[in-house]
This record gives C-alpha cells, sequence and structure tokens, in this order.
C-alpha cells in the first residue's frame, strides 16, 4: 500500500486504518479498562489517604507526648530549685543553731573541758 504524498512539501501523510471506536467494539472494553484502572487508582489513593491519616495520628500523638514530657521536665526543674532553695536555707538555720549550741555549751561549767591531768596529781 502506497501512502498518499502531500503535493505542497512532498512528504507523505499517514491515514488511519481503523476507527477504534466506531468500527470496533474495543472502545467499549477501552471503556472498561478505564474505569477498571480509575477504580484501581482511586483505591490505592484512599489506601494512600488512609496511610497518611495514620501517620499524621501518629505524628499527633508523639508531639503531643513530647509536650507533656517538656511540661512534666519544666514542673520538675522548679521542683529542683524550690527544693535546692530551702536546703540552702535550712544549711544557714543549720549553722547558726551550731554556733548558738556551741557558744551556750563554753559558756556553762557542765560542759568545760577537763584536764585529766591536774585531777592525778
Amino acid at each position: 500500500m502506497e501512502l498518499p504524498l502531500d503535493e505542497e512539501d512532498g512528504t507523505f501523510t499517514s491515514i488511519p486504518l481503523a476507527d477504534d471506536s466506531a468500527e470496533h467494539p474495543s472502545g467499549i472494553l477501552s471503556s472498561r479498562a478505564e474505569r477498571t484502572h480509575s477504580t484501581m487508582m482511586n483505591a490505592d489513593m484512599d489506601a494512600v489517604e488512609a496511610e497518611n491519616r495514620v501517620e499524621l495520628e501518629e505524628k499527633t500523638r508523639l508531639i503531643n507526648q513530647v509536650l507533656e514530657l517538656q511540661h512534666t521536665l519544666e514542673d520538675l526543674s522548679a521542683r529542683v530549685d524550690a527544693v535546692k532553695e530551702e536546703n540552702l536555707k535550712l544549711k544557714s538555720e543549720n549553722q547558726v543553731l551550731g554556733q548558738y549550741i556551741e557558744n551556750l555549751m563554753s559558756a556553762s561549767s557542765v560542759f568545760q573541758t577537763t584536764d585529766t591531768k591536774s585531777k592525778r596529781k
């Protein structure tokens, strides 16, 4: 079969041998295949969306857990600071009391140190 020659520029043009949708019932098969392919693509997209939703929910849960742990850490840090402050206050009070007791003992004759050598003589 010879291809028709385009007389203007000397090139060959192609002629379709058959119109698939008009002459063959394969146009029906083609639209069924497209619908099946479309349905499969929709199912794949639904699966991807469901997976994305699960990932998003997991990320949200983890973010909330991290935030909760940060708040707990802040609370514990504040508690440690308060305990340190209380500890310093108590140490200071203990020093004052210790000095007071020492002064009382030195002023009392009951707690005076005794010289054991002088008693033996």
